[in-house]
């Protein structure tokens, strides 16, 4: 089982734009004061550059075009509502926002088997959405898919029952706690757990300073210890500016490449850099209006395709 995958699945976006629904709980969104369609533009832009820096250094990126009917801002963020798995099982998951549900799209999973890809099951959690109750992908679950562990930042976002539920059915061990930020001199949940931590094959980025309770903070430490990980930690303002937000892949020739935006690349120390570019280089790219309008940034872009050949 490896950590780390060389496929992975990008949806260019059409309609992209600050969506009113997920801005009620994601602070890390602002609004721009120019026209959507300038700003679909730009995102586009940022988008397509993102994936040329990809497959650069032979990063296989299967690019699917969103559609125009669904009307979908946040379809540049597929991680949200599918994980795609070694032994063949695909998972669906239950979104928050009642826009972004429209972004499962099953003629995605017909392109990945048209690529080649074998897919056995497909686990469907979206029914919870009925009850109120979301798990968002790998926005809210973090995988050590080496140990079998899985990290979540409880949130509106990610609901402790049905993520025991997901480690149940994916054979993972749990690790839960809770994350926060200061939003107008208040703690408030942070709303995905991947903005705030990055798992990588020999290592971990995290902003330890979110997880308030000293408890939990041990116990996430003491569980990235154990399996043997250097813990990189950073700031909270670091953390806004998406240094959290980062995903190791594989290139064609097995290097390992960290992937993030190019607000977090500038906002790391040269020593934290320098920790990170002893397990291999980063790539880094810019994605601000993505970031500011989706408050989303160069993770949330990529659904992880691990997937057996058929």
């Amino acid at each position: 089982m490896q950590q780390t995958t060389n496929t992975v699945l990008m949806i260019r976006p059409v309609n992209f734009r600050m969506n009113e629904q997920t801005a009620v709980n994601n602070y890390f969104q602002e609004d721009l004061d120019i026209r959507n369609a300038e700003i679909n533009a730009k995102a586009q832009e940022e988008f397509d550059a993102f994936v040329q820096k990809l497959k650069a250094v032979g990063i296989n990126v299967i690019v699917e075009e969103d559609d125009k009917v669904n009307d979908t801002p946040d379809s540049v963020f597929p991680n949200n509502w599918v994980s795609f798995h070694a032994n063949g099982d695909v998972a669906k998951y239950p979104m928050f926002a009642e826009n972004r549900r429209r972004e499962r799209r099953d003629e995605i999973f017909i392109r990945l088997e048209d690529e080649g890809f074998k897919i056995e099951n497909i686990i469907d959690y979206t029914s919870a959405e009925h009850e109120g109750i979301f798990l968002e992908g790998t926005g809210s679950v973090i995988l050590d898919r080496v140990h079998r562990k899985a990290y979540c930042a409880l949130s509106p976002r990610a609901d402790e029952d049905l993520f025991i539920e997901f480690c149940e059915d994916f054979e993972y061990s749990p690790v839960i706690f809770t994350a926060f930020q200061t939003v107008k001199e208040k703690r408030l949940p942070i709303y995905h757990t991947n903005v705030m931590m990055c798992i990588a094959q020999n290592f971990a980025v995290i902003c330890l300073d979110s997880i308030d309770d000293k408890k939990e903070r041990k116990s996430v430490v003491k569980h990235l210890r154990q399996d043997g990980k250097e813990i990189i930690s950073i700031t909270e303002k670091q953390m806004h500016h998406f240094a959290g937000n980062m995903l190791q892949l594989r290139g064609n020739d097995g290097q390992v490449y960290l992937i993030m935006s190019e607000a977090a690349h500038k906002s790391l120390t040269p020593n934290q850099v320098t920790s990170i570019e002893k397990h291999g280089p980063i790539i880094s790219s810019s994605l601000e209006t993505i970031e500011t309008c989706g408050g989303g940034s160069a993770r949330c872009m990529i659904a992880e395709v691990f997937l057996p050949k058929a």
